[in-house]
C-alpha cells in the first residue's frame, strides 16, 4: 500500500485522486437517481473528468458500481464480523446476548451517517441497494454478504437452537429490510410523526432497532412454518 513519504511503489496521486473523484461523485449520483437512473455522461460531468479517465479506472458501469459498494460494503461487513467476535469471546463458552449479536449486526449500518465521509450519501446509497435492486447490484450484494450472513446464522442458531434454519434464515431477511428501510425511508418516520421522530440521532434509532429486531428474532414460530 502507498503510503505518503514513503519509497513504496503505488498509483501516482493524480490518479487517486481522479479515481476518488469518480468514486465520490458516482455514489453522490447513484444515491440520488438510482443506478439506472445515472449515465456515465452524469458521473463525468459531476467528477470533472472525461469519459476515457472513467474507462482507465473501472472499464464499464457496471465495475464502477461493484467499487463502490465494494468500499462501503466491505468495511460495513468486516466492522460487523469484528463486533460479533468480540460478543462470543465476552461470553465465553456460552451464546452471547441476543441483544448484542443484533447490535453488532445494525450498528455499522446506523452508525454510518455519523462516522462515515460522506455518510449520508452512503446511507441512501446502501438504501437502494436494498429497495432499487439491479441485476449488478443484486450480485454484488450476494458476494458482499454470504459469508457474514453464515457467520450470524451460525450465531443466532446458538442463542435461539429452537428455530429452524429457514426461520432464522427469514428473519435475518427481515432484519436486512428494517435496516434498509431506515436507512433510506428516514422521511417516512418524519412525515408522519410530524417531526415529532428524529431518525437524525443514531443512538436513539439504534437502541428502537436493536430492541424491534430482538423482538422479532423471539416471537414464535407460526404452525405453518413449524
Amino acid at each position: 500500500m502507498y503510503v505518503k513519504g514513503s519509497t513504496a511503489s503505488g498509483p501516482p496521486s493524480s490518479q487517486r485522486s481522479t479515481k476518488e473523484k469518480i468514486l465520490n461523485a458516482a455514489e453522490q449520483l447513484f444515491s440520488k437517481h438510482g443506478f439506472d437512473g445515472t449515465s456515465l455522461r452524469m458521473i463525468t460531468s459531476r467528477a470533472g473528468v472525461n469519459l476515457a479517465a472513467v474507462n482507465y479506472h473501472f472499464r464499464s458501469k457496471s465495475a464502477l458500481i461493484e467499487a463502490i459498494f465494494a468500499r462501503r460494503l466491505a468495511a460495513i461487513n468486516s466492522e460487523r464480523l469484528r463486533l460479533l467476535e468480540e460478543c462470543e469471546l465476552a461470553a465465553g463458552e456460552a451464546p452471547p446476548p441476543l441483544e448484542a449479536v443484533v447490535r453488532a449486526f445494525a450498528s455499522p449500518l446506523i452508525y454510518l451517517k455519523k462516522d462515515a465521509v460522506g455518510g449520508r450519501t452512503a446511507c441512501q446509497l446502501v438504501g437502494r441497494m436494498y429497495v432499487e435492486p439491479t441485476d449488478v447490484v443484486r450480485r454484488i450484494a450476494s458476494a458482499q454478504m454470504k459469508g457474514v450472513a453464515k457467520r450470524f446464522l451460525s450465531t443466532f442458531s446458538r442463542i435461539l437452537p429452537h428455530l429452524p434454519q429457514t426461520e432464522l434464515m427469514w428473519r435475518l431477511n427481515f432484519c436486512v429490510g428494517v435496516l434498509a428501510h431506515t436507512l433510506a425511508g428516514t422521511f417516512v418516520v418524519r412525515t408522519l410523526s410530524e417531526g415529532a421522530c428524529d431518525p437524525a440521532n443514531p443512538e436513539e434509532t439504534l437502541e428502537r432497532v436493536v430492541s424491534f429486531l430482538s423482538a422479532g428474532m423471539r416471537a414464535p414460530v407460526l404452525r405453518a412454518a413449524v
